[in-house]
């Protein structure tokens, strides 16, 4: 029980640390954010939890193309943001978008003969 209340709070200070950081300078934020922290603690807990190393690396290649689709989201959201006149609406079709090129690449992943 200790090991899964360090993972949720070691994740969660994760989280919480990049907001309030956010809030008093936005560009370190950015960077500290794009990293890939959420994925590097996933396989350190995922490798520790089964000590599978080709778990790891078939985990890591997938994380791989799934992250690719959501990369648009991240320059459309100011314009989203701007022309659907807020945040929640620019999310929002933000998400809708994500979802949709998921959709899209886990199909051109199978036409092109890739298994995740």
């Amino acid at each position: 029980m200790t090991y899964y209340l360090i993972k949720l709070f070691l994740s969660a200070g994760m989280i919480v640390t990049i907001t309030e950081i956010a809030k008093r300078n936005n560009a370190a934020a950015s960077i500290i954010h794009s990293l890939p922290i959420t994925s590097v603690l996933a396989f350190i807990w995922l490798y520790m939890e089964t000590k599978d190393s080709a778990l790891i690396g078939r985990h890591a290649y997938g994380t791989f193309w799934y992250v690719l689709p959501t990369l648009p989201m991240f320059i459309l959201m100011p314009w989203l943001i701007k022309k659907l006149g807020g945040f929640w609406p620019g999310f929002g079709a933000g998400i809708v978008l994500t979802v949709a090129l998921y959709l899209l690449t886990m199909r051109l992943l199978k036409v092109a003969g890739v298994n995740l």
